[in-house]
């Protein structure tokens, strides 16, 4: 699905595409379909906004008994990718309009990728500050959880497994242990290979889990610290 491609044909079986898929969130009784907003093709980006704006519109807009919603995806900037900034997600969501069927989902590798430094303590803080003041906290529905393989900035979307990458644990620290964060679903996009034995889901939902325990940890000690000074 290609809602930016200046392509006819592609257009209109990216919004066929479209409402195939909120169809069958809906019959799965899932909230949200995710989507990368779409790559331009070299048309130019303010092209390709317009058009995923009025197409994004137009596929919430027909099926309106559906009840699944769209979240927009951060990207890498690969290519002519679109939504690689927070100012291009906020534009899209105002020009889509519908804001309780419309958000984001939030990638980390990709925001990573993009030139968002979350890998530190610091970073992550200024980034999701950077993401509340442009677009808003509340318009996040999900996250994909990555670790990069290349550097931030680099524009390239490869991801890694969690702290094998150029983030490392810290900044999946941090968002395990954001109470904003805590009931928006968090999943899984880490590399697949028949080439070795290890279960890798298994290996990165077990660190993730080991992450989010050392977290609790971490509060309930701080908070019998504090009732013990009183």
């Amino acid at each position: 699905i290609n809602l930016a491609s200046p392509d006819e044909r592609t257009r209109d079986l990216s919004l066929d595409g479209l409402h195939t898929e909120l169809r069958h969130a809906a019959l799965l009784g899932l909230p949200w379909v995710v989507l990368h907003p779409g790559n331009h093709m070299g048309r130019g980006e303010a092209a390709g906004m317009a058009q995923v704006a009025e197409l994004a519109r137009r596929a919430l807009d027909e099926p309106r008994s559906l009840p699944a919603g769209l979240l927009l995806e951060t990207t890498a900037g690969q290519g002519t990718s679109l939504g690689h900034t927070f100012e291009q997600l906020a534009e899209l969501l105002e020009r889509v309009g519908v804001p309780e069927r419309v958000g984001v989902c939030f990638d980390t590798c990709h925001v990573f990728a993009a030139g968002y430094d979350l890998s530190t303590e610091r970073g992550y803080e200024r980034v999701m500050g950077e993401f509340d003041r442009i677009i808003g906290i509340g318009r996040l529905g999900a996250f994909h959880v990555n670790d990069s393989v290349r550097d931030c900035g680099s524009r390239v979307d490869r991801h890694a497994h969690i702290g094998r990458g150029r983030l490392g644990l810290t900044p999946f620290r941090c968002l395990l242990r954001d109470p904003r964060f805590a009931r928006l679903p968090k999943l899984l996009e880490t590399p697949k290979s028949d080439a070795t034995r290890d279960d890798w889901d298994a290996l990165n939902l077990a660190t993730l889990r080991a992450l989010a325990e050392e977290s609790i940890t971490k509060d309930t000690d701080r908070r019998m610290t504090r009732m013990k000074r009183r």
